[in-house]
């Protein structure tokens, strides 16, 4: 009886712990089904005509909303990546509210790092996590931008290493525009005319280049040379696919113009 007793009191034991195991194993989530990859291709053209249509934010933010109901974390596709972070760039540049852009920049953040480890060998995904880290740098200079400026630098010197010419050379800009934001901390206004001269040799009708210079320039005492930049500027004609950043960048050259001389 004593021995019956003693394999019941094991079977039990047994029994609590095998029960105790499974419980303690974590919960599965259940995973996306894959996107066929003609959804993709026309969810993406959807995507690109409302980001065509962006001086109206309330398009750019149904663009995203499209990507983003594509992002697939069980099968990430690059291209849907990178143009996620691209436009969330976009909207956080333009959107008045900065709790968005704070949102949407940390969005672009993780969508532009996870292209470029999708395709680390292409630079969209360093430039588009580049630029949103920038900005929510500009949103957040003591909590983001201070221990940030360095991860800026790398990613554009990335981008550089692989496709100087990437967005109009735009790598360099940025590169000049960390030089001159942080010139209480080592950044360099000189360092900052050598990126951007750099980057008018490679693309010479990049107006925000134009207009960036145009401020180094100014920044060093030499402003016969940012005159010019800012007439040569305002000569420029617009690119077809970045009309709303054309007039954005014209504006603010009329108004440096005509602030400094």
């Amino acid at each position: 009886m004593k021995m019956q007793k003693l394999y019941i009191l094991i079977t039990i034991v047994i029994t609590l712990y095998l029960l105790n195991g499974c419980s303690s194993q974590p919960v599965i989530e259940n995973t996306l089904a894959t996107v066929d990859p003609a959804v993709i291709s026309i969810e993406k053209a959807k995507a690109s005509e409302l980001f065509a249509q962006r001086e109206d934010p309330d398009k750019l933010r149904q663009a995203i909303s499209l990507l983003a109901k594509l992002r697939n974390p069980n099968s990430r596709d690059y291209e849907v990546e990178w143009t996620f972070a691209k436009y969330n760039y976009f909207l956080g540049k333009h959107t008045t509210d900065n709790k968005e852009a704070e949102s949407v920049f940390e969005k672009g953040i993780e969508a532009g790092k996870i292209a470029s480890r999708i395709q680390p060998q292409k630079p969209d995904g360093y430039f588009w996590y580049g630029a949103n880290l920038g900005e929510l740098s500009k949103l957040s200079p003591i909590t983001v931008g201070l221990r940030s400026v360095d991860d800026v630098r790398d990613a554009m010197n990335k981008v550089i290493e692989i496709q100087p010419t990437y967005q109009g050379a735009s790598a360099y800009d940025a590169l000049g525009q960390v030089e001159l934001a942080t010139r209480v901390k080592g950044g360099s206004a000189e360092k900052a005319v050598e990126y951007l001269e750099k980057a008018i040799s490679l693309e010479k009708n990049n107006t925000n280049l134009r207009l960036h210079l145009a401020e180094a320039y100014l920044a060093i005492n030499m402003d016969g040379e940012a005159r010019k930049q800012l007439q040569i500027l305002l000569q420029m004609k617009a690119d077809p696919e970045y009309v709303p950043e054309y007039k954005e960048c014209i504006e603010k050259g009329k108004k440096l113009l005509a602030d400094k001389f």
